[in-house]
């Protein structure tokens, strides 16, 4: 430490955006024959894709019409629109890697149009312009460490000298796949689903800079 790049998920690590769309999947759902808790949307869907959704929303008995996924992301992005705030402290860990002259990327299993819009809201599409990766991108999404390996391979820097920072299980084993160290942000998630998958877990991004060793 410190790294030379740092890649971050982008929902639930960047910006605040999961509460938001888990409901707007519950409700959804619901109307389609799929009574479910917000909770369990949480432990089903955290750090997976629209599509996976659809898939186990399916095999769990909702009677989703086969143009869901297309629905359902304009409602979310609905939403988002109005709505979405950056994750407490974000802000702040980017000034401290400009400040050191670290570079960054966002990694995610969301579609650019979902980044486009949470970031350009929250004001951190301008500092990301060109370094912003999507599973539409690459072919697999996580668990599979193509997104993360793409953002590092843009920059010529090698994975061991970045590190992930990410907020579901599902993309801890893409970071740690990718042979990058992988930190843990458990402030929604719980550490309990973190700790086995990631290097580190921390519960604040106040925490994050001094992890960075910054």
């Amino acid at each position: 430490m410190p790294p030379e790049m740092v890649i971050f998920d982008c929902d639930g690590v960047l910006v605040d955006s999961e509460p938001l769309t888990d409901v707007v999947i519950r409700d959804s759902l619901g109307r389609h024959g799929l009574q479910i808790s917000l909770h369990e949307i949480s432990d089903l869907f955290l750090g997976g894709t629209i599509a996976g959704v659809m898939k186990t929303a399916r095999d769990l008995g909702a009677d989703l019409p086969d143009d869901w996924v297309d629905t359902i992301y304009t409602e979310i992005f609905d939403v988002l629109e109005k709505d979405v705030q950056a994750v407490p402290g974000a802000l702040a860990v980017l000034d401290a890697l400009d400040a050191a002259g670290i570079v960054y990327a966002v990694g995610s299993n969301g579609p650019h149009r979902k980044m486009e819009i949470t970031l350009r809201r929250t004001g951190m599409a301008d500092r990301l312009t060109g370094r912003v990766w999507s599973r539409e991108d690459v072919p697999n999404p996580k668990p599979a460490p193509d997104v993360y390996l793409a953002a590092a391979r843009a920059e010529g820097i090698a994975p061991e000298r970045c590190v992930v920072i990410e907020d579901s299980a599902n993309g801890a084993r893409a970071g740690k796949a990718a042979g990058i160290w992988t930190l843990g942000y458990a402030a929604h998630t719980g550490r309990a689903r973190l700790e086995d998958v990631c290097d580190a877990v921390f519960d604040s991004m106040d925490e994050l800079p001094g992890l960075l060793g910054l």
